[in-house]
């Protein structure tokens, strides 16, 4: 795989992808605005990489996952989380980077995938 960022969001209460998740991108050495956004689909990934190999670049960056939303469409309506931060580093912009999110109305886990 080419050089990026990916992500996708998986629902380990429903045991399945989390689809219609937004997701935004923002780059915290810059000015902090938003550089990529978009939302999940039925597989629980976004159709386009949140950053491609010639945008990707070292820094600290944050992907906010919008888990309060998602939730309110589901049969309980309610979470104990609101947005989820991922703070991470890309430290080889050559490498890819896949930041998955496994979420539930009460925890979520994260990891540098593949």
């Amino acid at each position: 795989m080419s050089a990026g960022l990916t992500t996708h969001v998986l629902d380990t209460s429903r045991e399945g992808p989390a689809a219609g998740v937004s997701v935004t991108l923002r780059r915290l050495e810059e000015d902090s605005e938003v550089i990529a956004s978009g939302v999940t689909n039925d597989d629980g990934r976004l159709e386009e990489p949140l950053l491609d190999s010639e945008e990707i670049e070292s820094g600290t960056y944050e992907l906010v996952f919008d888990v309060e939303t998602y939730y309110q469409d589901k049969p309980s309506g309610t979470t104990f989380l609101g947005e989820v931060p991922v703070r991470f580093k890309i430290d080889n912009a050559d490498e890819h980077y896949h930041v998955p999110l496994l979420l539930s109305p009460g925890g979520y886990t994260t990891y540098r995938g593949s």
